[in-house]
């Protein structure tokens, strides 16, 4: 390789090289050990590789021990991998002869122009576009380990074979691989699927269905809190609440484009193909909803920008292998609204958005780990994903550029990330594993309004197209809570906590003052109940630390003649003796602030 300076770790290009390199020792480890192993494909992800396998037995972890052992003596060999082209014809005879109807059906998918490569270290040839490291040696014998095996559909079509998947991690030291692993080991005990299931956030129930999860009181009750106080924010700053149905007519998705461009993500009610009967669907985003809410009568200019708000419930027909916890569901809540605007009004509200989800983000305390994306239409789909002419795309893009630009927004870009109908902003957030899913959305659309005949009077009398903006305030309620409780592990700020306080009495005494306390403090809306069980102090308090109860307060005969209580933390602080006012005052001031601390 030259000028091998260039080419460190830390540059993502040369991180994903090395990743794909280890994918392709694992695949020669694998055809070394077990020959008769067919390959599907093994490329670089996120973080690490892995690689799909039809294998005539089950991988287990002694199998991935063997794995392991058969790559470092790969590594070890320092073998070059050579990069080489072939005709089609003989990629399909290449295929052929090796047994490997994967690959066959991968060259034969492939454009007629595709140029096919492959890549060779000794006896092991794959089929690969690239790029990989000169030779084996690049990596450490003592850098990789394999996570984990599990089941993939082929080419992700669950109508299509059951594969094996194993994944794998590499770094150039075992100090990074060993950081890595303790790193994953702290995120097991923070995943919110794991997590939120048990401190009763959430649970799923198998005849229900997969996405479907159900919000049990605790996550019921944080998610309520975020939307108030979501929905009071929006109220300040002129949006107007709605209230839609949950679902439409085809005719209305048609309008929109969403029956041409999203009606496979849709649920539908009836037949989509048949012209003679009524058909519905419920709604995968609320858009052409509240678009009737603006053509309920006409509109001068002075009536904008009208900006729109709705909690509201939304359906997708995700695939089941993208299932996961609260973060990818079938059915969620999100804080949506759409601003009809002027064109000269798009910066300040573009801006007013951007401020506003800011704000929310930040004050859950999520904003330090989000990054930004500019999400962009691929010409090459025009007409396929993407509505609207070349000319209308760069106008909006250069718009929203140059908006960004403005605002001092630092962003990568998303080619081929866009809405079929504009560009947007893409507020981008990862989960404990370094899986990345976006948390806020703020979309520019210079299409829609007039396919729904929406106008406006402008000053001059004319008629004329207002612009959207499409923008979500904190986004989906349960991917927010999910983020959270791996966030705070649980322990989420005072303010949002479904149980804010939980009172101990120390005798049967205390029992009548502990109540009377969680009354006075539940008329006050701080979360609290007493627990009255024939348990030990030292039980109870340690219960309540495990379920993250931000104050535990202890009350006892002393207590209760001085008119006092004994404030304990889930931290395991003792804050001593204070009147209930005291407590009152301090709590009521903590939520207020909505402080992150916990």
């Amino acid at each position: 390789m030259e000028n091998e300076n260039l080419y460190t770790f830390e540059n993502p290009a040369y991180r994903k090289t090395f990743w794909h390199t280890s994918s392709h020792v694992m695949a020669q480890a694998v055809k070394r050990l077990w020959p008769e192993v067919q390959l599907a494909i093994g490329p670089a992800i996120d973080e690490g590789w892995y690689y799909d396998f039809d294998a005539p037995f089950s991988f287990t972890p002694e199998h991935l021990a063997k794995i392991e052992a058969e790559m470092k003596k790969i590594v070890k060999e320092r073998i070059r991998v050579e990069r080489s082209e072939k005709s089609r014809e003989e990629a399909i005879a290449w295929a052929e002869a090796n047994n490997e109807p994967y690959k066959k059906e991968l060259i034969e998918d492939l454009p007629e122009d595709a140029v096919i490569s492959f890549y060779t270290q000794g006896e092991f040839t794959d089929l690969c576009a690239g790029p990989h490291l000169d030779h084996t040696g690049r990596l450490r014998h003592n850098g990789f380990k394999l996570t984990k095996s599990c089941g993939a559909y082929w080419r992700g079509d669950s109508n299509r074979k059951m594969l094996q998947r194993i994944y794998g991690i590499g770094f150039p030291s075992k100090d990074e691989l060993d950081a890595y692993l303790t790193a994953q080991e702290e995120a097991l005990k923070r995943d919110h699927n794991k997590l939120g299931r048990e401190l009763e956030f959430f649970t799923t129930v198998e005849e229900i269905g997969q996405g479907l999860p159900i919000l049990l009181p605790k996550g019921a009750r944080v998610i309520q809190t975020l939307q108030r106080w979501v929905e009071d924010e929006e109220q300040k700053r002129g949006y107007l609440l709605t209230k839609t149905p949950l679902m439409a007519k085809r005719d209305l998705y048609r309008i929109s484009g969403h029956w041409d461009h999203y009606l496979d993500g849709m649920f539908i009610l009836g037949d989509p193909m048949d012209e003679e009967k009524e058909c519905f669907a419920l709604r995968p985003m609320t858009c052409p909803f509240q678009y009737q809410v603006y053509l309920n009568r006409a509109r001068s200019y002075r009536d904008l920008p009208m900006r729109l708000g709705e909690t509201s419930t939304l359906f997708r027909n995700e695939d089941s292998g993208e299932m996961h916890g609260l973060i990818r569901v079938r059915q969620f809540t999100i804080s949506e609204g759409h601003l009809v605007l002027r064109p000269d009004q798009l910066e300040e509200e573009f801006k007013g958005c951007l401020e506003l989800a800011k704000y929310c983000l930040d004050t859950v305390g999520m904003l330090e780990n989000c990054t930004f994306r500019f999400s962009q239409w691929d010409p090459a789909r025009a007409g396929i994903k993407y509505e609207g002419t070349p000319e209308q795309w760069e106008e909006a893009q250069r718009v929203m550029g140059q908006i960004l630009d403005h605002l001092g927004v630092e962003y990568s870009i998303g080619i081929d990330e866009a809405a079929f109908y504009g560009p947007k902003l893409d507020i981008q957030y990862k989960n404990v594993f370094g899986k990345e899913d976006t948390i806020v959305t703020i979309q520019i659309d210079m299409l829609l309004a007039q396919k729904f005949g929406m106008e406006y009077t402008d000053a001059d009398g004319q008629k004329k197209i207002p612009y959207i903006i499409h923008r979500t305030s904190l986004g989906c309620y349960e991917r927010t809570l999910a983020y959270l409780i791996e966030r705070y592990a649980g322990a989420l700020p005072l303010w949002m906590m479904p149980t804010q306080v939980r009172v101990l009495p120390i005798t049967d005494r205390a029992h009548d003052y502990a109540r009377a306390l969680s009354e006075k403090l539940n008329a006050l809306n701080i979360h609290a109940e007493t627990d009255c069980r024939s348990e030990k102090l030292g039980y109870k308090i340690s219960e309540a630390q495990l379920q993250k109860i931000p104050y535990m307060l202890v009350v006892g005969d002393r207590d209760i003649e001085n008119g006092t209580v004994s404030v304990r933390t889930r931290k395991g602080e003792d804050l001593g003796a204070m009147t209930p006012d005291a407590f009152i005052a301090k709590c009521l001031a903590e939520i207020a602030s909505k402080s992150k601390e916990v």
